[in-house]
């Protein structure tokens, strides 16, 4: 299971928006009173920054069930005017906004990962509690989240990592709400019981599978770790970009819909080196983006680099989801 709400954080009420969702959260993933007060004072803590520092933005806080443990992500993202000093921002007691200065710090010791990528363009904090597992020494960070007012999003993704092999899928309903959320749900479901099987087979069982839904588009991704290679299917327009570190692919998807109308499905294979990075996304999200244009940030985690995209490249009449892949 994987969920993710969005807060869009523009005053004072949006912090308290923000900390009810995260005990909505913690209700969800069943974490114990300790575990959801401090997801509360996180998301709390994180909500202030970006509403006192960063002029406004966004929280993001996603829930993994990773097995018997659960793991809980917040993003926040704002376009303010970046951090000067990271170092400095972590001492307690600092601060440029006349408050005590120990937030930033608290919330490092709190968290399980705490992460910054901060510039001009602004800033994206990362903090985690729980663990992430890494799948054959690969990272990975998903989102998707419902089109603005909806409680439901029709987009959704799921990874899955055995000994030699991991799979992803990225999936996007038709429209948004519940009809698509439903589609988006069986296609997950059925991925889970085939992912056994390759990306195209896959796609041939989504396609019957959502004939009974209104349809949908997506990608399966299998990332083979002995051979550096990756075998791609898709079917609509999900984009999926293979970057090498120096420059970028976008991987084939051919035209349709599960559930409708799909021509031959078809799979192709790339190889891939050790300083790859996989970007999928449903259209909720602009195509022209390029990760070079951002500096470092090809090497941060995955999850920094899922959230600088939604923050620069999110389009708001859309339900958007991002799955990032990396070696770690």
């Amino acid at each position: 299971m994987n969920f993710s709400e969005c807060v869009t954080v523009t005053d004072q009420s949006s912090v308290g928006e923000a900390r009810r969702t995260a005990a909505i959260a913690a209700h969800r993933l069943h974490l114990n009173e300790t575990r959801a007060g401090e997801l509360a004072l996180l998301v709390t803590e994180v909500s202030r920054n970006v509403l006192v520092h960063g002029g406004g933005g966004h929280v993001v806080v996603t829930g993994i069930l990773n097995g018997d443990e659960p793991l809980v992500r917040i993003l926040a993202l704002d376009k303010g005017r970046g951090i000067a000093s990271v170092a400095q921002a972590l001492s307690d007691g600092y601060s440029t906004a006349g408050t005590m200065g120990g937030g930033m710090g608290a919330m490092k010791r709190m968290a399980s990962k705490f992460d910054i990528f901060t510039g001009k363009s602004g800033t994206i904090v990362l903090l985690e509690l729980g663990t992430s597992k890494k799948g054959n020494g690969l990272e990975f960070a998903g989102m998707a989240i419902p089109y603005p007012g909806e409680r439901v999003c029709g987009d959704g993704w799921h990874c899955h990592s055995f000994p030699d092999r991991t799979i992803a899928l990225l999936v996007d309903g038709l429209g948004h709400g519940i009809g698509a959320a439903e589609a988006a749900q069986e296609a997950i479901e059925v991925f889970c019981k085939r992912k056994e099987s390759g990306p195209g087979e896959i796609l041939g069982y989504l396609h019957d599978a959502l004939r009974k839904t209104r349809g949908a588009v997506a990608s399966v991704i299998e990332i083979r770790h002995k051979d550096r290679t990756l075998i791609h299917a898709g079917v609509g327009n999900i984009s999926t970009v293979l970057h090498d570190g120096l420059t970028s692919k976008t991987l084939v998807s051919l035209n349709g819909t599960l559930g409708a109308t799909v021509q031959k499905i078809h799979e192709f294979r790339a190889e891939y080196n050790k300083q790859a990075v996989v970007v999928m996304h449903s259209d909720g999200l602009h195509t022209k983006w390029d990760l070079a244009n951002y500096s470092g940030l090809l090497s941060r985690d995955p999850s920094l680099i899922a959230g600088v995209l939604l923050r620069d490249y999110r389009r708001q009449r859309d339900d958007a989801s991002i799955l990032v892949m990396k070696v770690a």
